[in-house]
């Protein structure tokens, strides 16, 4: 029922002697969301600091590419529902996979992954359970947050992607505090160093972000109004595939409307995410609801100035008046009142966008993330 997907790629062959970790995670759709690139990030890095990995997810697009060059050994257990026939000999097949390849720690990312693999593991075997807190719940059902109040007790460490993430884990969840600890997204720097001296014939406003309604891009583009007639050489762009295909249609609509057909284009999935960054000026993440955007940390990373909504971790990472400006959700016109601030001043804006840089090497690094994430593997492993 398990199906091997993709070895990990000769470059990324990993000690069998190491402790093994599993890394569930719910699917691996065309347009990889932040949760499968952190978990791809991880099982990348693991060996380097005295781990190996494996991924296991319920569903792949076929045309994904996240596994052209894969860091580890990736596995499929086709799984649509959790509580049928079906999921029962899954959870078997998930077993024997547990005991097969001697996996010590399982972490999970999202729902399906924490609670019925996370079940799975703590009643059919003796692997240590991590749950990877990346949201504020904004995808859960009714029957999600009944499970996640039910198997508080289920995971032996809880890692919250921001603090206010932890905070809804303790407050929302019931999960002891003592279990949960923030470890925020990691970047690796050296990806980051090259030159972002690019000739530009008009100020570029940028966002990135699958196209969701969650997402906030219509908010961005009704700012985008208030600030043409002041700045009408300005353009902006929204990075990212397209998940809710009626709410893209709405955005292209609400552009036309508002007569933004000239200052505005849609960039589509990017690759090269530091190209793409280079050439723009601002950041912007008008989101309505985050758990902690890997987006901000990579503008940032990009000496971009940030502005951003004050939802979930966003105000951890931009510092207000330092390295950007935070600003309510679902307010256009302070949205547009924060940039065209940066608009206004380019020297200020330089400025925020050179303490951005700083604070992602203090505090936003793949070290720090790598290091109190097997910081607590090694201290579960202890306690076996």
């Amino acid at each position: 029922m398990i199906t091997l997907l993709s070895t990990a790629s000769h470059q990324n062959v990993e000690d069998p002697l190491l402790p093994h970790v599993l890394l569930v995670v719910d699917q691996f759709s065309k347009n990889l969301g932040g949760g499968e690139r952190i978990a791809l990030k991880l099982a990348a890095f693991l060996p380097q600091y005295g781990y190996r990995a494996s991924i296991l997810t319920f569903s792949a697009d076929p045309v994904t590419t996240a596994f052209e060059s894969a860091p580890c050994p990736v596995y499929l257990l086709p799984l649509e529902r959790t509580y049928n026939l079906t999921a029962l000999k899954g959870a078997l097949a998930l077993r024997r996979l547990l005991k097969q390849q001697n996996i010590q720690i399982v972490q999970t990312f999202f729902e399906s992954s924490d609670i019925w693999a996370g079940f799975v593991t703590k009643v059919l075997s003796g692997a240590k359970l991590i749950w990877s807190r990346r949201d504020m719940g904004i995808l859960r059902t009714r029957k999600h947050i009944v499970a996640y109040r039910l198997m508080a007790g289920l995971p032996d460490a809880v890692f919250a992607v921001s603090e206010l993430v932890r905070q809804h884990c303790i407050e929302e969840d019931g999960i002891d505090p003592d279990r949960v600890q923030t470890i925020y997204n990691g970047l690796d720097l050296s990806d980051w160093s090259a030159s972002s001296d690019n000739p530009k014939d008009r100020l570029l406003i940028t966002t990135i972000g699958n196209i969701r309604h969650v997402k906030g891009h219509d908010v961005f583009i009704k700012a985008a109004a208030f600030i043409v007639p002041q700045f009408p050489n300005v353009c902006f762009s929204i990075a990212g595939g397209v998940l809710e295909p009626a709410y893209f249609s709405e955005l292209q609509a609400l552009i036309q409307n508002l007569k933004l057909g000239d200052n505005f284009h849609f960039a589509g999935g990017v690759t090269d995410l530091y190209e793409h960054l280079s050439a723009a000026d601002i950041f912007v993440l008008p989101s309505r609801s985050e758990g902690f955007s890997n987006a901000i940390v990579e503008a940032m990373a990009a000496s971009l100035p940030v502005v951003a909504t004050n939802v979930g971790g966003n105000a951890e990472a931009v510092e207000n008046g330092v390295s950007g400006f935070v600003v309510p959700s679902e307010d256009p016109q302070a949205l547009a009142e924060a940039i065209m601030k940066l608009l206004t001043d380019p020297a200020k804006a330089m400025a925020m966008g050179a303490a951005g840089k700083r604070r992602v090497a203090e505090k936003f690094t793949i070290e720090a993330m790598m290091t109190q994430t097997t910081a607590t593997y090694t201290k579960l492993l202890a306690q076996r």
